[in-house]
């Protein structure tokens, strides 16, 4: 049985339709900066998920880096100075 045939079987009420489908593609393209700007119908839904992925892992690896650098910087810094207060602060809001 076809994935097409076994989903529209499922209850309507989970039922994902393709205007929905297409709307969320069209929202996940309007927060991709790399995609932000082009129409939409001039863009696939997989380029659109795929540049999505990229995105995340973009994140994920500028996080990363974010941290580390941080970590590096909290325990170079003399814990009662001035620079120390300002990133304690920083992480507490």
């Amino acid at each position: 049985m076809s994935s097409r045939r076994s989903r529209s079987r499922q209850s309507s009420g989970s039922r994902i339709t393709d205007d929905q489908i297409i709307d969320l593609v069209s929202k996940l393209q309007q927060l991709i900066p790399e995609l932000r700007g082009r129409r939409s119908d001039k863009v696939s839904a997989s380029k659109v998920l795929q540049e999505t992925c990229n995105y995340i892992r973009n994140l994920h690896r500028e996080v990363d880096g974010l941290s580390d650098w941080l970590s590096r910087l909290l325990a170079s810094a003399d814990t009662d100075s001035d620079q120390a207060a300002i990133i304690r602060n920083l992480l507490m809001e």
